[in-house]
Protein backbone atom coordinates (compact mmCIF):
# COMPACT_ATOMS: atom_id res chain seq x y z
CA UNK A 1 0.00 0.00 0.00
CA UNK A 2 1.53 3.29 -1.12
CA UNK A 3 1.91 6.26 1.20
CA UNK A 4 1.04 8.70 -1.61
CA UNK A 5 -2.38 8.66 -3.27
CA UNK A 6 -2.62 8.48 -7.05
CA UNK A 7 -3.36 11.86 -8.64
CA UNK A 8 -6.10 10.07 -10.58
CA UNK A 9 -7.96 8.96 -7.43
CA UNK A 10 -11.66 9.88 -7.36
CA UNK A 11 -12.28 13.14 -5.53
CA UNK A 12 -15.60 11.98 -4.10
CA UNK A 13 -15.91 8.74 -2.14
CA UNK A 14 -19.55 7.62 -1.93
CA UNK A 15 -21.27 7.03 1.37
CA UNK A 16 -21.51 3.26 1.37
CA UNK A 17 -24.88 1.97 2.57
CA UNK A 18 -25.30 -1.08 4.73
CA UNK A 19 -26.53 -4.16 2.88
CA UNK A 20 -29.08 -6.10 4.91
CA UNK A 21 -27.72 -9.57 5.60
CA UNK A 22 -24.04 -8.57 5.28
CA UNK A 23 -21.72 -7.88 8.22
CA UNK A 24 -18.07 -6.93 7.85
CA UNK A 25 -14.98 -6.86 10.06
CA UNK A 26 -11.24 -6.35 9.53
CA UNK A 27 -8.18 -7.19 11.60
CA UNK A 28 -4.39 -7.07 11.72
CA UNK A 29 -3.03 -10.61 11.39
CA UNK A 30 0.52 -9.61 10.48
CA UNK A 31 0.62 -11.82 7.39
CA UNK A 32 3.07 -9.49 5.64
CA UNK A 33 2.26 -5.93 6.66
CA UNK A 34 2.74 -4.34 10.05
CA UNK A 35 0.54 -1.64 11.52
CA UNK A 36 -2.39 -2.07 9.13
CA UNK A 37 -5.37 -4.35 8.62
CA UNK A 38 -4.77 -7.29 6.31
CA UNK A 39 -7.75 -9.61 6.85
CA UNK A 40 -11.38 -9.11 5.90
CA UNK A 41 -14.29 -11.23 7.08
CA UNK A 42 -17.75 -10.90 5.55
CA UNK A 43 -20.61 -12.80 7.20
CA UNK A 44 -23.86 -13.49 5.35
CA UNK A 45 -27.31 -14.33 6.62
CA UNK A 46 -28.68 -17.76 5.87
CA UNK A 47 -30.00 -18.12 2.32
CA UNK A 48 -27.42 -15.82 0.68
CA UNK A 49 -26.59 -16.92 -2.86
CA UNK A 50 -23.21 -16.55 -4.54
CA UNK A 51 -21.71 -16.25 -8.02
CA UNK A 52 -18.14 -15.87 -9.15
CA UNK A 53 -15.77 -15.53 -12.07
CA UNK A 54 -12.08 -16.27 -11.72
CA UNK A 55 -8.75 -16.02 -13.48
CA UNK A 56 -8.20 -18.05 -16.63
CA UNK A 57 -4.52 -18.33 -15.74
CA UNK A 58 -3.27 -21.90 -15.99
CA UNK A 59 -1.44 -21.32 -12.69
CA UNK A 60 -4.35 -20.29 -10.41
CA UNK A 61 -3.98 -19.67 -6.69
CA UNK A 62 -5.20 -22.15 -4.08
CA UNK A 63 -8.09 -19.85 -3.01
CA UNK A 64 -9.28 -19.63 -6.63
CA UNK A 65 -9.43 -23.41 -6.79
CA UNK A 66 -11.22 -23.48 -3.41
CA UNK A 67 -13.91 -21.09 -4.62
CA UNK A 68 -14.37 -22.92 -7.89
CA UNK A 69 -14.91 -26.16 -5.99
CA UNK A 70 -17.57 -24.53 -3.80
CA UNK A 71 -19.47 -23.04 -6.74
CA UNK A 72 -21.55 -25.55 -8.65
CA UNK A 73 -22.81 -24.97 -12.19
CA UNK A 74 -26.21 -25.70 -13.68
CA UNK A 75 -29.77 -24.40 -13.44
CA UNK A 76 -30.40 -26.09 -10.09
CA UNK A 77 -27.22 -24.92 -8.34
CA UNK A 78 -27.99 -23.33 -4.98
CA UNK A 79 -24.47 -21.97 -4.29
CA UNK A 80 -25.13 -20.72 -0.79
CA UNK A 81 -22.65 -18.51 1.07
CA UNK A 82 -22.28 -17.77 4.76
CA UNK A 83 -18.80 -16.22 4.93
CA UNK A 84 -15.96 -14.72 2.91
CA UNK A 85 -12.37 -14.51 4.20
CA UNK A 86 -9.84 -12.36 2.32
CA UNK A 87 -6.23 -11.60 3.15
CA UNK A 88 -3.67 -9.24 1.63
CA UNK A 89 0.11 -9.54 1.59
CA UNK A 90 0.32 -13.16 0.43
CA UNK A 91 -1.43 -14.57 -2.66
CA UNK A 92 -1.23 -18.23 -1.56
CA UNK A 93 -0.34 -18.98 -5.18
CA UNK A 94 2.30 -21.41 -6.46
CA UNK A 95 2.35 -22.92 -2.99
CA UNK A 96 1.41 -26.52 -3.85
CA UNK A 97 0.01 -28.80 -1.18
CA UNK A 98 0.87 -26.26 1.52
CA UNK A 99 -1.42 -23.76 -0.16
CA UNK A 100 -4.32 -26.17 -0.36
CA UNK A 101 -3.88 -27.07 3.29
CA UNK A 102 -3.81 -23.37 4.20
CA UNK A 103 -7.19 -22.92 2.51
CA UNK A 104 -8.65 -25.90 4.34
CA UNK A 105 -7.27 -24.69 7.68
CA UNK A 106 -8.58 -21.13 7.12
CA UNK A 107 -12.05 -22.45 6.31
CA UNK A 108 -12.01 -24.67 9.38
CA UNK A 109 -11.12 -21.71 11.61
CA UNK A 110 -13.87 -19.57 10.08
CA UNK A 111 -16.36 -22.43 10.21
CA UNK A 112 -15.75 -22.98 13.91
CA UNK A 113 -15.84 -19.27 14.80
CA UNK A 114 -18.90 -18.38 12.72
CA UNK A 115 -20.67 -21.71 13.20
CA UNK A 116 -21.25 -22.23 9.48
CA UNK A 117 -20.37 -24.99 7.01
CA UNK A 118 -16.89 -24.88 5.47
CA UNK A 119 -18.47 -25.53 2.06
CA UNK A 120 -20.32 -22.21 2.35
CA UNK A 121 -17.14 -20.23 3.07
CA UNK A 122 -15.29 -18.50 0.22
CA UNK A 123 -11.63 -17.47 0.29
CA UNK A 124 -9.42 -15.02 -1.56
CA UNK A 125 -5.80 -13.95 -1.17
CA UNK A 126 -3.65 -11.28 -2.79
CA UNK A 127 0.00 -10.35 -2.51
CA UNK A 128 3.32 -12.06 -3.09
CA UNK A 129 3.28 -15.25 -5.21
CA UNK A 130 5.30 -18.31 -4.24
CA UNK A 131 5.62 -17.81 -0.49
CA UNK A 132 3.70 -20.14 1.86
CA UNK A 133 0.75 -18.53 3.64
CA UNK A 134 0.83 -18.91 7.41
CA UNK A 135 -2.86 -19.68 7.92
CA UNK A 136 -2.30 -19.98 11.65
CA UNK A 137 -2.26 -16.19 11.70
CA UNK A 138 -6.02 -16.29 11.14
CA UNK A 139 -6.51 -18.35 14.30
CA UNK A 140 -5.58 -15.40 16.48
CA UNK A 141 -8.05 -12.97 14.94
CA UNK A 142 -11.02 -15.01 13.67
CA UNK A 143 -13.06 -15.07 16.88
CA UNK A 144 -12.63 -11.32 17.20
CA UNK A 145 -13.64 -10.79 13.59
CA UNK A 146 -16.86 -12.73 14.08
CA UNK A 147 -17.65 -10.80 17.27
CA UNK A 148 -16.89 -7.41 15.70
CA UNK A 149 -18.66 -7.93 12.36
CA UNK A 150 -21.16 -5.16 11.68
CA UNK A 151 -23.10 -3.74 8.69
CA UNK A 152 -21.81 -1.05 6.37
CA UNK A 153 -18.05 -1.20 6.90
CA UNK A 154 -17.21 -1.29 3.20
CA UNK A 155 -14.50 1.37 3.26
CA UNK A 156 -12.65 -0.49 6.02
CA UNK A 157 -13.10 -3.70 4.04
CA UNK A 158 -11.62 -2.13 0.90
CA UNK A 159 -8.60 -0.86 2.86
CA UNK A 160 -7.89 -4.29 4.34
CA UNK A 161 -7.45 -5.95 0.93
CA UNK A 162 -5.08 -3.34 -0.54
CA UNK A 163 -1.52 -4.20 -1.58
CA UNK A 164 0.20 -1.62 -3.82
CA UNK A 165 -3.11 0.25 -4.15
CA UNK A 166 -2.96 3.91 -3.17
CA UNK A 167 -6.65 4.28 -2.32
CA UNK A 168 -9.57 2.01 -1.35
CA UNK A 169 -12.03 1.31 -4.14
CA UNK A 170 -15.76 1.33 -3.40
CA UNK A 171 -18.93 1.85 -5.44
CA UNK A 172 -22.68 1.61 -4.90
CA UNK A 173 -25.97 1.85 -6.78
CA UNK A 174 -29.67 1.23 -6.30
CA UNK A 175 -32.36 -0.18 -8.54
CA UNK A 176 -35.88 -1.54 -8.43
CA UNK A 177 -36.99 -5.10 -8.95
CA UNK A 178 -40.70 -4.73 -9.47
CA UNK A 179 -41.77 -2.31 -6.75
CA UNK A 180 -38.93 -3.21 -4.40
CA UNK A 181 -35.85 -1.04 -4.01
CA UNK A 182 -32.62 -3.03 -3.89
CA UNK A 183 -29.10 -1.86 -3.10
CA UNK A 184 -25.73 -2.92 -4.52
CA UNK A 185 -22.35 -2.21 -2.90
CA UNK A 186 -18.93 -3.29 -4.13
CA UNK A 187 -15.25 -3.12 -3.25
CA UNK A 188 -12.14 -3.89 -5.29
CA UNK A 189 -8.38 -3.92 -5.12
CA UNK A 190 -5.84 -3.86 -7.91
CA UNK A 191 -3.02 -1.67 -9.17
CA UNK A 192 -0.54 -3.99 -10.89
CA UNK A 193 -0.48 -7.40 -12.60
CA UNK A 194 -3.74 -6.26 -14.20
CA UNK A 195 -4.85 -7.66 -17.53
CA UNK A 196 -7.95 -9.44 -16.33
CA UNK A 197 -9.22 -12.45 -18.18
CA UNK A 198 -12.54 -12.46 -16.32
CA UNK A 199 -12.28 -9.91 -13.51
CA UNK A 200 -9.60 -7.97 -11.66
CA UNK A 201 -7.21 -8.90 -8.87
CA UNK A 202 -9.99 -9.02 -6.27
CA UNK A 203 -13.51 -7.58 -6.23
CA UNK A 204 -16.54 -8.38 -4.11
CA UNK A 205 -20.05 -7.10 -4.75
CA UNK A 206 -23.01 -7.43 -2.39
CA UNK A 207 -26.74 -6.90 -2.81
CA UNK A 208 -29.88 -7.36 -0.72
CA UNK A 209 -31.83 -8.54 -3.78
CA UNK A 210 -33.38 -12.02 -3.81
CA UNK A 211 -31.86 -13.68 -6.88
CA UNK A 212 -31.09 -17.35 -7.46
CA UNK A 213 -27.46 -18.31 -7.99
CA UNK A 214 -27.74 -19.32 -11.69
CA UNK A 215 -29.24 -15.92 -12.55
CA UNK A 216 -26.54 -14.15 -10.53
CA UNK A 217 -23.85 -16.15 -12.32
CA UNK A 218 -25.19 -15.32 -15.77
CA UNK A 219 -25.40 -11.59 -15.04
CA UNK A 220 -21.93 -11.49 -13.51
CA UNK A 221 -20.34 -13.31 -16.42
CA UNK A 222 -22.06 -10.94 -18.83
CA UNK A 223 -21.13 -7.87 -16.81
CA UNK A 224 -17.36 -8.40 -16.76
CA UNK A 225 -16.98 -8.31 -20.55
CA UNK A 226 -17.21 -4.53 -20.91
CA UNK A 227 -15.94 -3.62 -17.44
CA UNK A 228 -13.16 -5.56 -15.71
CA UNK A 229 -12.18 -7.42 -18.87
CA UNK A 230 -11.81 -4.07 -20.64
CA UNK A 231 -9.08 -2.83 -18.30
CA UNK A 232 -5.33 -3.38 -18.47
CA UNK A 233 -2.47 -1.88 -16.49
CA UNK A 234 0.53 -3.91 -17.64
CA UNK A 235 -0.75 -6.83 -19.72
CA UNK A 236 -0.16 -9.39 -16.96
CA UNK A 237 -3.05 -11.59 -15.84
CA UNK A 238 -2.91 -12.46 -12.14
CA UNK A 239 -3.00 -15.95 -10.68
CA UNK A 240 -5.57 -14.68 -8.17
CA UNK A 241 -8.23 -12.82 -10.16
CA UNK A 242 -11.50 -13.21 -8.26
CA UNK A 243 -14.81 -11.41 -8.66
CA UNK A 244 -17.72 -12.59 -6.52
CA UNK A 245 -21.32 -11.43 -6.17
CA UNK A 246 -23.42 -12.21 -3.09
CA UNK A 247 -27.19 -11.72 -2.82
CA UNK A 248 -28.78 -11.91 0.63
CA UNK A 249 -32.44 -11.68 -0.42
CA UNK A 250 -33.23 -9.33 2.47
CA UNK A 251 -34.76 -6.61 0.29
CA UNK A 252 -37.95 -8.63 0.11
CA UNK A 253 -38.51 -8.70 -3.65
CA UNK A 254 -40.11 -11.80 -5.18
CA UNK A 255 -37.18 -14.16 -5.82
CA UNK A 256 -35.86 -14.01 -9.37
CA UNK A 257 -34.72 -17.31 -10.84
CA UNK A 258 -33.93 -16.42 -14.47
CA UNK A 259 -31.34 -13.93 -15.69
CA UNK A 260 -33.62 -13.19 -18.66
CA UNK A 261 -36.47 -12.08 -16.38
CA UNK A 262 -37.47 -8.57 -17.56
CA UNK A 263 -37.81 -7.48 -13.92
CA UNK A 264 -33.99 -7.61 -13.71
CA UNK A 265 -33.44 -4.93 -16.36
CA UNK A 266 -32.82 -2.08 -13.91
CA UNK A 267 -30.83 -4.31 -11.57
CA UNK A 268 -28.55 -5.47 -14.38
CA UNK A 269 -27.91 -1.86 -15.39
CA UNK A 270 -27.08 -0.89 -11.80
CA UNK A 271 -24.81 -3.93 -11.35
CA UNK A 272 -22.91 -3.12 -14.54
CA UNK A 273 -22.53 0.48 -13.36
CA UNK A 274 -20.94 -0.70 -10.11
CA UNK A 275 -18.60 -3.06 -11.99
CA UNK A 276 -17.64 -0.30 -14.44
CA UNK A 277 -17.00 2.16 -11.62
CA UNK A 278 -14.73 -0.25 -9.77
CA UNK A 279 -12.90 -1.22 -12.97
CA UNK A 280 -12.18 2.42 -13.77
CA UNK A 281 -10.85 2.97 -10.26
CA UNK A 282 -8.42 0.09 -10.83
CA UNK A 283 -7.19 1.81 -14.01
CA UNK A 284 -6.89 5.11 -12.13
CA UNK A 285 -4.74 3.41 -9.52
CA UNK A 286 -2.34 1.69 -11.90
CA UNK A 287 1.09 1.47 -10.33
CA UNK A 288 2.85 4.77 -10.90
CA UNK A 289 0.03 6.07 -13.09
CA UNK A 290 -0.31 9.77 -13.80
CA UNK A 291 -2.77 9.59 -16.69
CA UNK A 292 -5.95 7.61 -17.33
CA UNK A 293 -6.15 6.55 -20.99
CA UNK A 294 -9.47 5.71 -22.65
CA UNK A 295 -8.88 3.85 -25.92
CA UNK A 296 -11.72 3.58 -28.42
CA UNK A 297 -11.42 1.56 -31.60
CA UNK A 298 -14.17 1.90 -34.18
CA UNK A 299 -14.69 0.81 -37.76
CA UNK A 300 -13.16 -2.61 -37.08
CA UNK A 301 -14.12 -5.80 -38.87
CA UNK A 302 -15.96 -6.95 -35.71
CA UNK A 303 -16.34 -6.05 -32.04
CA UNK A 304 -13.92 -8.84 -31.15
CA UNK A 305 -11.39 -7.44 -33.60
CA UNK A 306 -11.81 -3.98 -32.10
CA UNK A 307 -11.14 -5.40 -28.61
CA UNK A 308 -7.92 -7.09 -29.73
CA UNK A 309 -6.65 -3.93 -31.40
CA UNK A 310 -7.60 -1.76 -28.43
CA UNK A 311 -5.77 -4.13 -26.08
CA UNK A 312 -2.74 -4.14 -28.37
CA UNK A 313 -2.59 -0.36 -28.07
CA UNK A 314 -3.32 -0.35 -24.34
CA UNK A 315 -0.62 -2.93 -23.56
CA UNK A 316 2.10 -1.34 -25.68
CA UNK A 317 4.95 -0.04 -23.48
CA UNK A 318 5.87 2.37 -26.26
CA UNK A 319 2.37 3.88 -26.43
CA UNK A 320 2.12 4.07 -22.64
CA UNK A 321 5.52 5.72 -22.17
CA UNK A 322 4.76 8.22 -24.93
CA UNK A 323 1.61 9.22 -23.05
CA UNK A 324 3.62 9.45 -19.82
CA UNK A 325 5.92 11.85 -21.67
CA UNK A 326 2.89 13.79 -22.98
CA UNK A 327 3.86 12.98 -26.54
CA UNK A 328 1.06 12.33 -29.06
CA UNK A 329 3.20 9.80 -30.90
CA UNK A 330 0.74 8.35 -33.38
CA UNK A 331 3.49 6.27 -34.96
CA UNK A 332 3.46 4.04 -31.90
CA UNK A 333 -0.30 3.67 -32.18
CA UNK A 334 0.10 2.66 -35.83
CA UNK A 335 2.64 0.06 -34.70
CA UNK A 336 0.26 -1.36 -32.09
CA UNK A 337 -2.61 -1.55 -34.61
CA UNK A 338 -0.41 -3.30 -37.15
CA UNK A 339 0.95 -5.93 -34.75
CA UNK A 340 -2.49 -6.92 -33.41
CA UNK A 341 -2.98 -9.40 -36.26
CA UNK A 342 -6.47 -8.09 -37.04
CA UNK A 343 -7.83 -6.70 -40.32
CA UNK A 344 -6.46 -3.18 -40.88
CA UNK A 345 -5.59 -0.96 -43.81
CA UNK A 346 -2.85 1.61 -43.32
CA UNK A 347 -4.39 3.98 -45.85
CA UNK A 348 -7.79 4.01 -44.09
CA UNK A 349 -6.43 4.59 -40.60
CA UNK A 350 -7.25 7.73 -38.61
CA UNK A 351 -6.09 8.55 -35.06
CA UNK A 352 -7.19 11.10 -32.46
CA UNK A 353 -5.51 12.20 -29.20
CA UNK A 354 -7.67 14.19 -26.81
CA UNK A 355 -10.32 14.67 -29.47
CA UNK A 356 -7.83 16.15 -31.96
CA UNK A 357 -7.24 14.21 -35.17
CA UNK A 358 -3.50 13.76 -35.63
CA UNK A 359 -3.46 11.22 -38.46
CA UNK A 360 -5.87 10.59 -41.32
CA UNK A 361 -5.97 8.05 -44.14
CA UNK A 362 -2.51 6.71 -43.50
CA UNK A 363 -0.64 9.98 -43.00
CA UNK A 364 -0.27 12.93 -40.66
CA UNK A 365 -3.40 15.07 -40.58
CA UNK A 366 -2.99 18.10 -42.91
CA UNK A 367 -4.20 20.45 -40.16
CA UNK A 368 -1.98 18.97 -37.43
CA UNK A 369 -0.95 21.56 -34.83
CA UNK A 370 1.82 20.36 -32.50
CA UNK A 371 1.25 23.06 -29.86
CA UNK A 372 -2.48 22.39 -29.67
CA UNK A 373 -2.03 18.63 -29.26
CA UNK A 374 0.79 19.05 -26.74
CA UNK A 375 -1.49 21.12 -24.55
CA UNK A 376 -4.13 18.38 -24.62
CA UNK A 377 -1.55 15.76 -23.63
CA UNK A 378 -0.93 17.58 -20.33
CA UNK A 379 -4.41 16.64 -19.10
CA UNK A 380 -4.95 13.77 -16.66
CA UNK A 381 -7.49 11.92 -18.81
CA UNK A 382 -6.40 11.19 -22.37
CA UNK A 383 -8.98 9.88 -24.86
CA UNK A 384 -7.26 8.02 -27.71
CA UNK A 385 -9.42 7.02 -30.68
CA UNK A 386 -8.61 4.91 -33.72
CA UNK A 387 -10.91 4.60 -36.76
CA UNK A 388 -10.07 1.67 -39.03
CA UNK A 389 -12.63 2.06 -41.80
CA UNK A 390 -13.02 -1.73 -42.09
CA UNK A 391 -16.51 -2.35 -40.73
CA UNK A 392 -18.87 -1.64 -37.83
CA UNK A 393 -16.90 -3.21 -34.98
CA UNK A 394 -16.31 -1.04 -31.93
CA UNK A 395 -14.88 -1.41 -28.44
CA UNK A 396 -13.43 0.63 -25.58
CA UNK A 397 -10.76 -0.25 -23.02
CA UNK A 398 -9.11 1.62 -20.16
CA UNK A 399 -5.44 1.76 -19.26
CA UNK A 400 -2.92 4.18 -17.80
CA UNK A 401 0.48 5.53 -18.69
CA UNK A 402 3.74 3.75 -17.84
CA UNK A 403 6.12 5.73 -15.63
CA UNK A 404 9.42 5.21 -13.80
CA UNK A 405 7.42 4.71 -10.62
CA UNK A 406 5.98 1.45 -12.01
CA UNK A 407 9.50 0.06 -12.25
CA UNK A 408 10.37 1.29 -8.75
CA UNK A 409 7.26 -0.28 -7.20
CA UNK A 410 7.76 -3.66 -8.84
CA UNK A 411 11.52 -3.68 -8.43
CA UNK A 412 11.05 -3.35 -4.67
CA UNK A 413 7.92 -5.50 -4.28
CA UNK A 414 9.50 -8.43 -2.42
CA UNK A 415 12.15 -6.34 -0.65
Amino acid sequence: MSSSVSPLAPTNVPDMPAIAGVRLATAQAGIRYRGRTDVLLALFDEGTTAAGVFTKSKCPSAPVEWCRANLKSGKSAKNLARALVVNSGNANAFTGRTGREACKFTAQIASRAAKVKAGEIFLASTGVIGEPLNAKAFDGVMDGLVADAAPGRFLDAAKAIMTTDTFPKVATATAKIGNTKVTIAGIAKGAGMIAPDMATMLSFVFTDAAIAAPALQAMLKEGVAGTFNAVTIDGDTSTSDTLMLFATGKAGNPRIVRAADPKLKAFRKALNAVLANLAEQVARDGEGARKLVEITVEGAASNASARKIAMSIANSPLVKTAIAGEDANWGRVVMAVGKAGEPADRDKLSIWFGGIRVAHKGARDPSYDEAKVSEKMKEQVIPLKVALGMGKGRDRVLTCDLTKEYIAINGDYRS
